[in-house]
């Protein structure tokens, strides 16, 4: 069978590799049908990695698919042959310490699907086939878009993010960096109940999604430099932020425009930014992180399922399996494109 596999930078192949297994006890096989590109596979394509994680032997990218169920192992219940599943790429372990106090995306032993760091490495799901334990596929209604499933997981990830900043209803609510993440966090917020989401970026194409996400204004950083000036005023306006750029100057203006006992949550991944402490000192913020997600994948999709939130928005572009390459080209230009998928067999 076929999977999209990463040798080196730059050096991405459309390979033949052996089939998945038969499915053993607890196990289930997947057709997949759709793969989303995040940015850790733009890492790996551009860089080979990203911070102190490489590529050391071929692997097989991706952790953002959906599929169809092809094959049961004994002892599975509720799922069914012909299934329509979307696939947490997120295994803990379930005996450490922080599995224990369900903090299970702090997993001491976890294994992610598409992941360097293991060596042996995770392979990744871009694979015609994938067989893995039946916990990992989440059932999915018969008339679910498999392209919108394949957004469970980055989804999750805001889902989680915004379960960090507590109760949002009827907040102001600053998303800065309007990428992918950012936009679904716009989504996030939204279901959230707040009441106005602001969202910044250094250019124009991708607040355009996040307006047709639901943002209730979208600031060109780089046209409207003093845009959050006001935001400023009275020690800051802005009851949560979420920071989904990483980029190093934004984590000082998120602590600038927050209100005295306001939260930021810090999402993105980038820079070491200078550290602002005498703001979150003398302003009382409440600062954390947000990683990953846990129980938040069920949620996001049941949420995809019913069709609570529309995502489709961010889903710039469609490939076959067959043209990878093109697809992690038209990816990297963050002008064009927001989320661009690989179409599969599976559907």
């Amino acid at each position: 069978m076929k999977a999209v596999v990463i040798h080196a930078p730059h050096d991405l192949r459309i390979e033949e590799i052996a089939p998945a297994p038969a499915p053993g006890p607890g196990e289930v096989r997947v057709a997949i049908a759709r793969g989303g590109i995040c940015g850790s596979d733009l890492h790996y394509y551009h860089e080979g990695g990203f911070g102190a994680v490489r590529i050391r032997e071929p692997m097989a990218l991706g952790h953002e698919v959906s599929g169809i169920v092809a094959g049961l192992g004994a002892g599975v219940r509720g799922l069914s042959v012909g299934d329509k599943v979307a696939l947490n790429p997120s295994r803990p372990c379930g005996e450490c310490e922080y599995c224990r106090r369900d903090m299970r995306n702090q997993c001491l032993d976890m294994r992610f699907n598409g992941s360097a760091m293991r060596m042996p490495h995770e392979q990744g799901l871009f694979r015609a086939e994938v067989t893995l334990p039946a916990g990992q596929a989440v059932r999915l209604s018969p008339e679910t878009d498999l392209a919108l499933a394949a957004l469970c997981e980055p989804f999750a990830v805001c889902l989680h993010a915004v379960g960090q900043g507590g109760a949002l209803l009827g907040r102001r609510v600053l998303i800065s960096g309007s990428g992918p993440i950012g936009c679904l966090a716009v989504a996030a917020a939204r279901l959230a109940g707040a009441a106005e989401i602001v969202v910044t970026d250094i250019a124009a194409p991708p607040l355009r999604i996040a307006a047709a996400m639901g943002a209730t204004r979208c600031i060109d950083l780089s046209a409207e430099a003093a845009a959050l000036e006001v935001e400023k005023t009275g020690k800051g306006r802005i009851d949560v932020v979420f920071e989904c750029s990483g980029a190093a100057p934004a984590l000082r203006t998120a602590c600038e425009v927050v209100r005295p006992g306001g939260q930021v949550i810090t999402v993105g991944l980038g820079s070491e930014p200078q550290f602002p402490l005498s703001l979150v000192v003398s302003k009382e913020i409440r600062l954390a992180g947000s990683f990953r997600f846990d129980h938040e994948f069920a949620l996001a999709a049941d949420l995809i399922d019913r069709g609570r939130v529309d995502l489709s928005p961010v889903l710039t572009g469609v490939f076959p399996m067959e043209d990878a390459i093109a697809a992690f080209d038209f990816a990297s230009d963050k002008a064009k494109a927001m989320k661009v998928q690989l179409r599969f067999g599976g559907d």
